[in-house]
Parts: structure tokens; C-alpha cells; sequence
């Protein structure tokens, strides 16, 4: 049989794995909320933010002759472990929960609590030498420790999109080199429009990506606010005179990012409106990607019946019926990914908005969809990137053919013809399927020099300044 300890809560006592580092609490945080299957140890991020948060708290109490030198050490040795990847798998409860992050700060203190009793050279669960809430949790609040956490892991996040963000502008910027002299059709409604080149439409994706990579690095500026020290509500009950600046002074020295105490902390406890906007970027992010994604889609469909002018890597049979078929599945993940951060947007959305009073008791929705939206989005932009754009090629003898017999040309003729005639040489091309010059040199409008030079690919994809 398994090895038990008898922790005891409120409710009474409880048997708890003897070599688990969390206890009571988070027991019964485990029982009462299977509902994802994905525990709050799966984000690192999150797991990393709480225990900086942690570490940070304890330097403060000690630095005000709260705690003794011995269980700070020990707590903040804890922590660092922690913040270096040990024990995130003791991080046990579903993101998803009741309580308002209470089961997630339960789980942090108890975990710690245990592990600062080893080093010390105690046994796991004796709480009268270092204990999860009269210690590890001292002068703090569920409802200052979660949300805190929750922007200190979001600035890790916002790290790695970024990152996975520029990997695919790169490569989008790269292809637009390789694609620069290849002239086509331009598309307005899924009708034909005027010439351009392959790389202006590459450069156009890159150029997207860098837009939205600086209203992400935008938004990250709105977590650096934190709301430690609040404690349950914002009148910082329980917390020493001096321990919010100096709580918050450790956390930015821990993480090297400039963390900065609300101005009116009331207000920050019961805010999510950081979590809001950055949700929004992330949106953003995600419908301009999908945008992205279905033009790549559009332009490789075929490979025979559709634009077909550029192909995407073959990554993967496409199909258990027809041969040879190859989809464009890397593409159309990402356009998936879109829709799971729209919704994740939705419910960031719901969740801030039911907020009551002096607290928000749904920030555990907020902090999953945020996780999963920053993890799915980071991932794709890397896949993208390395898995579909890297490998693109096209097919500049297809897309020449089309701009030969584009009746779009028709619209370089305007400044030489006016609308109305330049409208009837198009539709003659239209309706006899000869060429835009031909027509027009045919009517003896213009010379031949006179076409060509109206018609030069110099001054069909001029980009206006």
C-alpha cells in the first residue's frame, strides 16, 4: 500500500501521499475540480511566476524582521528550485477551479512549505517548523499572489511569441527577397486587380507580423503593474508598513523585469483590464495570421484546378482515398489555432466582465485562456515558419501568363486614355479574349513604345510614396 501522512484543514483530516509535496489543500482542490485533466504544472510560466512571487514575498517578510533568516533561506532556496524547473509536476490542480486561485496558491504554498522542510532537514507535513500559510504565504492574499503570478508568467510569454513571431516574420522576409522579381496579379474581392510582385505580397505578410509584434511588446508594458501587498481586497490588511514597495522590489530584482506597485491598490485587485487588452492583442495576432494562412491556401490551391501559383511544402499524404493528393495542412492548423484564441478572447472577455465588487472570481479562466493562447500561438508561428513558409516555392511562368492576359492592365492605360476608353478596350479584351495591348494598339490609340512603356513591370508594381 501506499505510504500516507494525515494532514488536517478546516474540514477535518485527510491521508495525503507520504512523498507528495503537496498536502490537504490541494487534495482537495483535485477532488473538486476534475475538469481540464491539465494541471496548473503544465504552464511553467505560471508555476515560474508563483514561485517568484513567493521568493519575493519571503525576502520582504525578512527584510521587515518577520521571518527568521533560517526558514526565509530555505523557502526562497524552495522557490528557486522551483523557478528552475523542479517540482513542477507537484503543481497538481486543474486551471480551471473554484476559489479564485486559492487551490492554485494552496498547491504553490504547500509545495514550497515541503520543500523548504527537507532542506532544512525536516519531514514533509511538519508544519510546526515551517507552515504553508503561517509562513510561505505570510502577509499575502490569494488575491494578491494569483494575479501577480499571473502577470509575472505573462511576461515570459509574451517573451517567447515574440520570439516565435520574429522567427516568421524572418521567414516571411526572406521569401520576399526570393520572390522579388516575379510578377502577377494582384487580387481586390477574389477578383483580378492590378500587377504586383510574388515578394510584395510575401513582404506584405512580414510587414504584419512586425506590426503586431510591437503591440504585443505594447501590451506587456500593462503587466508590469502588480497589485502585491494588496492582500485580500486592497487595503493590505495583514501586511506589514513598507512590505508591498519591498515585495515588489524583489520581484522585479528576481525576474530583471520593472515591476511596479499599483497606485490604488482597491482598484488593482478587482481590475483584470491588463489581462483584457493583452487578450486582445492576442486576437489580433491570431485573425491576422488565419488572414495569412488562407492566402497561402488560396494560392497554392490546385494543383491543376486552382491559382497554383506557389506550392507548400508536402509535409504528409493528404488523403486515405485519393492519390497523390496533398493538403495544405500546416496552414489550415494555424487557422485553428486562430479560432481556439478567439474563443479563448470570448472568455477572457465573460470572465472580466463577471467580476463583482472588490474581486474578480473568475481570473482562473482568464489565466488558462491566456496560457493556452500564448502556447498555441507561439507554437504555430514557429511551425509556420519551419514547416510551410521556409519550403514555398513558385511558379513565375504561371502567374506571367496571367499578367499577360490580365484585363486589370487596363487600368495603366488611365492616365493615358481616360476611364471610358480604357473601360472599352477592357471589355473588348473581355468579351474576344485578346490582350489589353493588343486591343489598344489595334485602335491605333497608342504606339507600340507607348504600351510598352505603360506596361513595364517598373511601373506596374511602383509602391506609392
Amino acid at each position: 500500500m501506499t505510504k500516507t501522512r494525515s494532514e488536517h484543514d478546516l474540514l477535518g483530516d485527510l491521508e495525503v501521499p507520504a512523498d507528495a509535496y503537496w498536502g490537504v489543500h490541494t487534495a482537495r482542490a483535485v477532488a473538486n475540480f476534475p475538469v481540464t485533466g491539465t494541471p496548473i504544472g503544465r504552464f511553467p510560466f505560471l508555476v515560474r511566476g508563483l514561485a517568484a512571487v513567493k521568493q519575493a514575498a519571503a525576502l520582504a517578510n525578512r527584510d521587515l524582521g518577520l521571518l527568521d533568516a533560517a526558514r526565509c533561506d530555505a523557502i526562497t532556496a524552495a522557490c528557486a528550485e522551483i523557478r528552475a524547473g523542479a517540482l513542477h509536476d507537484q503543481f497538481v490542480v486543474d486551471l480551471i477551479q473554484g476559489g479564485a486561485g486559492t487551490s492554485t496558491n494552496m498547491n504553490a504554498n504547500e509545495v514550497i512549505a515541503n520543500r523548504a522542510l527537507e532542506l532544512l532537514g525536516h519531514e514533509k507535513g511538519d508544519y510546526a517548523r515551517l507552515h504553508p500559510n503561517d509562513h510561505v504565504n505570510m502577509s499575502q492574499s490569494t488575491n494578491d499572489v494569483y494575479p501577480t503570478a499571473i502577470n509575472a508568467a505573462l511576461t515570459e510569454a509574451v517573451d517567447e511569441l515574440e520570439a516565435a513571431m520574429a522567427h516568421l516574420e524572418a521567414a516571411f522576409a526572406r521569401k520576399a527577397a526570393q520572390f522579388a522579381a516575379h510578377l502577377k496579379v494582384g487580387r481586390t474581392q477574389l477578383q483580378d486587380a492590378v500587377p504586383m510582385t510574388l515578394g510584395q505580397e510575401f513582404g506584405a505578410f512580414a510587414v504584419m507580423l512586425g506590426e503586431d509584434r510591437a503591440r504585443l511588446r505594447e501590451s506587456a508594458a500593462l503587466l508590469l503593474e502588480v497589485n502585491l501587498g494588496a492582500t485580500a481586497i486592497g487595503t493590505g490588511l495583514n501586511a506589514p508598513a513598507g512590505y508591498a514597495a519591498r515585495a515588489c522590489a524583489h520581484l522585479a530584482e528576481l525576474t530583471g523585469r520593472p515591476f511596479v506597485t499599483a497606485a490604488d491598490l482597491v482598484e488593482a485587485t478587482q481590475d483584470p483590464g491588463a489581462f483584457v487588452h493583452v487578450s486582445g492583442v492576442l486576437k489580433r495576432i491570431a485573425i491576422k495570421l488565419s488572414k495569412t494562412c488562407n492566402d497561402l491556401r488560396l494560392l497554392s490551391s490546385g494543383p491543376r484546378a486552382g491559382l497554383g501559383e506557389i506550392s507548400l511544402p508536402a509535409v504528409q499524404a493528404g488523403s486515405s482515398i485519393m492519390p497523390g493528393k496533398v493538403n495544405p495542412v500546416i496552414p489550415e492548423m494555424v487557422t485553428q489555432v486562430a479560432y481556439t484564441v478567439i474563443a479563448d478572447d470570448l472568455a477572457v472577455t465573460l470572465a472580466a466582465e463577471a467580476g463583482q465588487l472588490q474581486l474578480n472570481a473568475f481570473e482562473p479562466v482568464i489565466a488558462r485562456a491566456l496560457s493556452q493562447s500564448f502556447a498555441h500561438l507561439t507554437a504555430a508561428c514557429r511551425l509556420l515558419a519551419d514547416r510551410c513558409v521556409d519550403g514555398i516555392e513558385a511558379h513565375p511562368e504561371i502567374m506571367a501568363e496571367r499578367v499577360a492576359s490580365s484585363i486589370g492592365l487596363a487600368t495603366a492605360l488611365n492616365p493615358l486614355l481616360g476611364y471610358r476608353m480604357a473601360t472599352e478596350i477592357a471589355q473588348e479584351a473581355l468579351r474576344t479574349g485578346r490582350s489589353v495591348p493588343d486591343v489598344a494598339l489595334e485602335r491605333g490609340l497608342l504606339t507600340p513604345d507607348e504600351v510598352r512603356a505603360a506596361l513595364s513591370p517598373e511601373r506596374l508594381v511602383v509602391s506609392g510614396g
